[in-house]
């Protein structure tokens, strides 16, 4: 097979794609992305469910495998609020090796990416995104979708206007998380030790679950939103306007730093025994306002 293959693809299709493949890019206007990670070293596969409006180009060339409409750019995607390509749709499913670097822009669209240990970069305007069991570093942004992360233990970079994080069983590595008005909620596993977590938004609630007993320094405000402490151990400083929580759990290996304007702000505990079934947001009521 030659170094570079294309397809033009305008109604359902199942693409074998023979040769290595390292990068997969990916970028569509509607529809479903899924994206899944294999160790059994098949080659890669593309499945077109369903496409309406221009044909989808695949094409695969010296290892980099992309799946796009030709006039949606990468560099620039987040600038297409309110204003994408309209008239198309794609249900687009890959399977590539665990190891492939990844990168999916999304207009509009729904995104499930599971099993990646390569680098991961999700760029989304509208529309939902899952990751779940990435093991690799992590980098998304988006306009007002929602990012849902379970089990995601690379390092994560996360950047929105007003969409929603919550991370559950999560992290194994760094969190940097930026928002305007979306809220955050986190579930730190008891099995990532030292983590280092660093949340800011403007307006957005802030909910941080973590281990008891936990094994963090907390330096955690908000200048105008409501305070709930589950710790005894940290203490709660300020009584009107500005309020800090501050101090240290076990022996403090891990850094968790919040930093929020008009948002509430909740540290809760969860039981050394307890099965993660649920999330920041369903305990939020200590907080006496909703998270999520």
């Amino acid at each position: 097979m030659s170094e570079r293959a294309e397809w033009s693809v305008s109604e359902p299709r199942t693409l074998e794609i023979e040769g290595t493949v390292t990068t997969l890019e990916v970028r569509v206007v509607g529809g479903t992305v899924n994206v899944v990670g294999t160790t059994d070293g098949g080659t890669a596969r593309v499945e077109i469910g369903e496409v309406s409006g221009p044909p989808l180009t695949v094409r695969r060339e010296a290892g980099t495998l992309t799946v796009t409409y030709e006039d949606l750019p990468w560099k620039g995607l987040l600038k297409m609020f309110g204003r994408g390509p309209r008239q198309r749709t794609a249900v687009v499913s890959v399977t590539v090796p665990a190891a492939t670097r990844v990168e999916v822009g999304a207009v509009g669209a729904s995104v499930v990416l599971s099993g990646i240990s390569g680098r991961t970069e999700l760029r989304g305007v509208t529309g939902d995104s899952t990751l779940v069991g990435l093991t690799g570093p992590v980098r998304a942004e988006t306009v007002s979708g929602r990012v849902e992360g379970q089990a995601v233990t690379g390092d994560l970079s996360f950047h929105s206007v007003s969409g929603d994080l919550t991370l559950l069983e999560g992290a194994g590595g760094s969190v940097r998380a930026e928002s305007v008005s979306g809220d955050m909620a986190l579930d730190l596993d008891p099995a990532a030790g030292g983590t280092d977590v660093r949340l800011t938004t403007v307006s957005g609630e802030v909910a941080v679950r973590l281990p008891a007993p936990g094994d963090t320094r907390v330096d955690a405000n908000t200048t105008s939103g409501t305070v709930a402490n589950a710790f005894e151990d940290l203490r709660v400083s300020g009584r009107w306007g500005a309020k800090r929580i501050t101090g240290r759990l076990g022996s403090g290996n891990g850094t968790l730093k919040v930093t929020t304007v008009s948002g509430g702000l909740a540290l809760l505990r969860r039981p050394p025994s307890e099965t993660p079934d649920e999330t920041p947001a369903d305990s939020a009521g200590q907080t006496g306002k909703k998270v999520l």
